[in-house]
């Protein structure tokens, strides 16, 4: 009588190689998006006094409430549609990589107030 052996428990079922990484893709472009979105809802706020009230959710706060928040939305927004659609797919990381820093970069340097008054003309 032969020993039948048991597959492992502690194995992944799945192949390392068929693995996607469109979930991964997703969460690194939102994070570049929620980032972007942070910085261009901040310097809306700092330009446009409409805006800068229509932002105020908590008044202790001001502005920042709203931005926060319209930022959060954004990135959860983004996440989720993208990883609705790449889920399953295998994704160009590098591309993805190199966008989301230029987000990244991008909406901080819509945080940083030398830059935001040199874009202004102040």
């Amino acid at each position: 009588m032969v020993p039948q052996t048991r597959p492992d428990p502690r194995a992944t079922a799945a192949d390392p190689a068929q693995c996607s990484n469109g979930a991964a893709a997703a969460a690194i472009l939102a994070a570049g998006i929620g980032s972007f979105a942070l910085g261009l809802l901040s310097f809306i706020g700092d330009v446009s006094p409409a805006a800068r009230g229509a932002f105020i959710i908590w008044n202790p706060s001001g502005p920042l409430s709203g931005v926060s928040t319209g930022a959060i939305a954004v990135w959860l927004a983004a996440w989720l549609l993208l990883a609705r659609l790449w889920s399953a797919h295998e994704v160009k990381l590098g591309r993805i990589n190199l966008i989301a820093f230029v987000l990244l970069g991008t909406g901080m340097l819509l945080t940083f107030p030398p830059f935001v008054d040199m874009i202004q003309g102040q």
